[in-house]
């Protein structure tokens, strides 16, 4: 029977468990105890003092990891995050094996978190299957994920600081070097750790294949074409003549009020990007849906696609041509790569996961997120215009990471409505973080006629089933804004360019 591991006293940035590890803090250092030490280096810490370490911050990330399903592991790789890092052995073993799996394309979990160790016969070193159970029961959120992360990095590099002085005081003593090459060494040893902690993300102009050359071919091309799309095609002319298409890296948000067709102009955009025609392949497109079941949209998309009135077909008065309309367009969509998340409650985090995900198996070029308001936020007791904000700065960063870009709807408050004016952007409701990371705002109002239409006329514009809109581009960070009407075709949930109308002059 394996020996009772010691109870660790909990920290209060941590969660506390017993560690699987009988032995000596004192005797581990990076250098010995990791599974993959970079070098065999003999590395010590003074034999009174206990190096710097978290064992509860070490627990409560890997309890992150393995509960989320991995997408906590991508926060880590992006802080460099790596098995020296921790400092118990059993904390590396046991992330050893979540980067195999990761790297495997594994799921993660305690299953096959188990199932790797025991393959790679370390099970019983970490503590066996119950230690991983004690870690997965003992965190029950992973918004904390950040504040570990600084953790475990802070103690990492503070051991990393005492080995390298330790190392530099014992060299000075046995002076075997010159003190030119001493100094040299000692200097190079503390501007690794430096480097070590900081990634460089900084490029410079004068690069040979950097970000002028780059920024060069886009300019050729976009001369090239004339005017013509640069961009994933919006399938409205007007909107295309003023965006030149949603380009890589966009955060587009399209707002308004419930029942105004966000969703319905955004299978629109989904429809022109998985059928462009000047493209030989087709755009790969992922939506996630959180308010409506995939089996909705899709009706929605055939019926818009094939021009046909769904309710009638409900109400049994199809005819048999228009069931053969569906059924040519569904052998359509057959053809594309449209991906359909439609789990609801989703936190931003795990929406990225998935998407990070899927761009690694088929690269995306177009993301629907329906719709923002309806993300949770990774820590309910922050106020939800904080959680917004957090959804939103993430899903800019998406679309840099990703370098595509990402179409999120979002509702707008009531006060356009009481005032009886045009929406704009400060109408966005409870986050005014989404105005400033935008892109593209384009907001969705009525056809204004100057005076507000009875009740009466209301009806009537619902019998006719043809809706007057304005799209309205309040805010375009490379290009002009304006408002560009259109028709939403109630009956087949579509919208369309009015065939004899333009576009407002746009506002530079």
């Amino acid at each position: 029977m394996p020996e009772e591991p010691p109870f660790i006293e909990p920290e209060p940035e941590g969660v506390g468990l017993p560690v699987p590890e009988p032995q000596d803090l004192r005797e581990r250092s990076p250098a010995r105890r990791t599974p993959r030490a970079r070098n065999n280096a003999e590395t010590f810490f003074p034999a009174d003092r206990t190096p710097p370490h978290s064992i509860q911050a070490e627990q409560g990330l890997l309890s992150a990891i393995i509960t989320d399903g991995g997408t906590v592991l991508s926060e880590c790789e992006a802080h460099k995050i790596t098995t020296e890092s921790f400092f118990l052995t059993a904390h590396q073993i046991i992330y050893d094996a979540i980067e195999r799996l990761s790297n495997t394309g594994i799921a993660i979990d305690e299953i096959t978190l188990s199932e790797q160790l025991r393959n790679m016969g370390k099970l019983e070193d970490i503590g066996g299957i119950v230690y991983i159970n004690q870690l997965t029961a003992s965190t029950a959120t992973t918004a904390h994920t950040p504040h570990w992360i600084e953790i475990i990095k802070e103690k990492y590099y503070r051991r990393k600081l005492i080995m390298t002085s330790t190392q530099t005081v014992e060299r000075a003593f046995q002076a075997a070097d010159s003190i030119e090459n001493l100094l040299e060494s000692v200097e190079k040893d503390f501007f690794a750790i430096s480097q070590d902690r900081v990634s460089e993300n900084a490029e410079v102009t004068s690069e040979k294949d950097g970000i002028v050359p780059r920024t060069m071919k886009i300019i050729r091309a976009m001369a090239q074409n004339g005017g013509a799309i640069s961009g994933v095609p919006t399938g409205f002319k007007p909107l295309d003549q003023m965006t030149f298409g949603f380009h890589p890296g966009q955060m587009i948000v399209v707002a308004a009020r419930p029942g105004m067709g966000k969703t319905s102009i955004a299978l629109n955009f989904i429809e022109a990007a998985l059928f462009d025609r000047k493209r030989e392949i087709g755009r790969n497109v992922l939506m996630f849906s959180l308010e409506m079941t995939s089996e909705d949209l899709v009706q929605r998309l055939l019926a818009a696609h094939s021009r046909v009135n769904l309710r009638d077909l409900q109400r049994g008065f199809g005819k048999p041509e228009l069931v053969e309309q569906l059924f040519r367009s569904a052998k359509e969509y057959q053809q594309k790569n449209l991906y359909i998340d439609d789990v609801g409650g989703q936190t931003i985090m795990e929406i990225r996961a998935k998407a990070r995900r899927i761009h690694s198996r088929t690269p995306l070029d177009l993301i629907v997120i329906d719709y923002l308001q309806l993300i949770n936020g990774t820590d309910s007791r922050v106020p939800r215009e904080q959680q917004i904000a957090e959804a939103s700065r993430s899903i800019k960063a998406m679309a840099k990471e990703f370098g595509i870009p990402i179409v999120a709807l979002a509702q707008l408050n009531r006060k356009s409505e009481d005032d009886g004016r045009a929406p704009k952007p400060s109408d966005l409701r409870e986050s005014g973080s989404i105005e400033q990371d935008a892109d593209v705002i384009m907001l969705i109002d009525v056809k204004r006629s100057g005076r507000k239409k009875s009740e009466t006329e209301e009806e009537e514009d619902k019998q006719r089933r043809v809706l007057e809109r304005v799209l309205i581009i309040a805010k375009q960070r490379n290009g002009p804004t304006g408002e560009i009407p259109l028709h939403f075709i109630s009956n087949i949930t579509r919208f369309e360019t009015p065939a004899t109308e333009g576009t407002q002059e746009p506002n530079f």
